[in-house]
C-alpha cells in the first residue's frame, strides 16, 4: 500500500501576495484568516488589496501562543460562527498547523497555507503538530484533509530573518538522515524508498545552493539559489513526509526534538535547531557513541545548528538522564533501526556532546 497525501497545488512566485485574491476567489468569497501580527504585516498591504479587488470577504484572527487543542477549537468555533468556507493560514509553523487543524476539523471548509518563513515544511506536511500551552510537544495529528493551495512568496521569505531559513534547511536535512537507516532492514518499501529519494534531493540542493541562499537571504534578495532552497525546505521535505505505507519510519531526530520542547531552557530554539541537535545525537547513536558523521557535522555547523545544550536548571547530570528517559519512541519502531535506541544510549549521546564540540 502506498498513500501520498499532498496539497492539490503548490504555487511559488515572488510577489504572489498581490495575487492571492485571484487564487482564492474561485474557491470561496467568504474566508477566515489565521495569522500572527508579524506575518500579517509581512504580506500587506498587497494581500488585503488583492482580496478586496476580487470581492473576497475576510476576517482576521491572530494566534496567541502555541498550536494547542484549545487554539484549534477556539479558532474553529470562530470560523464556524462566521460561516466561512475557507481558512487561510498566513505565517510560520504554529499558525499554519493551527489553520490546518481548523480546516481539518470543519466539514465544508477548505484550507490554504501561505508560509511567511521557510523554517519548516508545515505549509505542505500532512500532519498538524499539537503542543501544550507551554510549548511542549503533545502529539502529531494526521490530516484527513490537505490544503487545496500552498502559496509561497519568495520576496516575503527573503525579507525574513535568515535564522528561519537556516533552521528550515536543517529540518529538511533531517529527512534523509532519519529515513535512510530504515532501508537497511527494509529495502522493499516503495514509500520508504521514495521518501529517501526525495529527501536526498533536498540534501543535494543544500550542498550546492544552501550557502548562496543564506547569503542572498541576508541581503533580502530573491535569486535562483534562494528559490531552490525555499522549495527544498517546504515542498521537497513536505513531499518526503507525504509518502506513507504500512511500514512506519518515525524520525529519531524529531523524537528527540519532541522531548526537547519540554525543556524550558530550549524554548528559544527554533524547531529546526532542536531537530539539528537531535540529528547530532542520532549520528552519535549510529556510531555506537563515537564521532558523528563528518558530512552531517559539517552541514550542521554550516547552518548554525546548536551542537551543545545550554546551561540547564538544577543538577545537569540528573536533567540529562531525565531527558534521555523521557524520549518517546516505541520499541517496535526502534527494532526497525540498525542501531540501538534506548534511554542508556541516548544518555551516552547527550554526554558525548558535553565537551566534544
Amino acid at each position: 500500500m502506498l498513500a501520498i497525501k499532498s496539497p492539490q497545488t503548490y504555487y511559488h512566485k515572488s510577489g504572489i501576495r498581490s495575487q492571492v485574491g485571484e487564487y482564492i476567489a474561485p474557491l470561496s468569497r467568504h474566508i477566515a484568516i489565521i495569522t500572527s501580527p508579524q506575518a500579517w504585516k509581512a504580506v500587506n498591504p498587497e494581500l488585503e488589496a488583492s482580496l478586496k479587488a476580487h470581492s473576497v470577504n475576510y476576517s482576521v484572527s491572530f494566534l496567541a501562543g502555541e498550536c494547542t487543542e484549545q487554539a484549534i477549537d477556539e479558532h474553529g468555533a470562530r470560523v464556524k460562527e462566521q460561516g466561512a468556507s475557507l481558512v487561510l493560514g498566513i505565517g510560520g509553523g504554529r499558525v499554519l498547523d493551527t489553520a490546518k487543524g481548523v480546516g481539518n476539523l470543519l466539514e465544508g471548509v477548505a484550507i490554504v497555507t501561505f508560509p511567511t518563513v521557510a523554517a519548516t515544511c508545515a505549509a505542505w506536511s500532512p500532519i498538524t503538530i499539537i503542543y501544550n500551552a507551554a510549548g511542549g510537544h503533545e502529539r502529531s495529528q494526521p490530516l484527513t484533509k490537505m490544503p487545496v493551495l500552498v502559496l509561497v512568496d519568495s520576496e516575503v521569505i527573503a525579507r525574513s530573518d535568515v535564522r528561519f531559513l537556516k533552521a528550515g534547511i536543517v529540518d529538511a536535512l533531517a529527512k534523509w538522515y532519519e529515513f535512510r537507516p530504515y532501508q537497511q532492514k527494509n529495502r522493499d518499501s516503495l514509500a520508504l524508498n521514495l521518501k529517501v529519494q526525495a529527501a536526498r534531493f533536498a540534501v543535494d540542493t543544500f550542498i550546492e545552493f544552501g550557502q548562496q541562499a543564506v547569503e542572498d537571504n541576508q541581503l533580502e534578495r530573491v535569486t535562483p539559489a534562494l528559490v531552490k532552497v525555499i522549495d527544498a525546505n517546504i515542498a521537497v521535505a513536505g513531499m518526503a513526509n507525504s509518502m506513507r505505507d504500512d511500514f512506519p519510519a518515525p524520525g529519531v531526530a524529531h523524537a528527540l526534538h519532541n522531548r526537547m520542547t519540554h525543556q524550558p531552557e530550549l524554548h528559544d530554539w527554533l524547531h529546526g535547531e532542536k531537530v539539528g541537535y537531535g540529528l547530532l545525537l542520532q549520528s552519535i547513536l549510529e556510531n555506537d557513541g563515537g564521532e558523528p558523521d563528518a558530512g552531517l557535522f559539517a552541514l550542521l555547523k554550516q547552518f548554525d545548528a546548536p551542537l551543545q545544550l545550554p546551561l540547564l536548571t538544577g543538577d545537569r547530570s540528573e536533567t540529562l538522564q531525565k531527558m534521555a528517559q523521557e524520549v518517546k519512541f516505541s520499541a517496535q519502531n526502534a527494532a526497525r533501526l540498525p542501531f540501538t535506541l534506548s534511554a542508556a544510549t541516548i544518555l551516552q549521546a547527550l554526554q558525548a556532546t558535553e565537551n566534544a564540540f
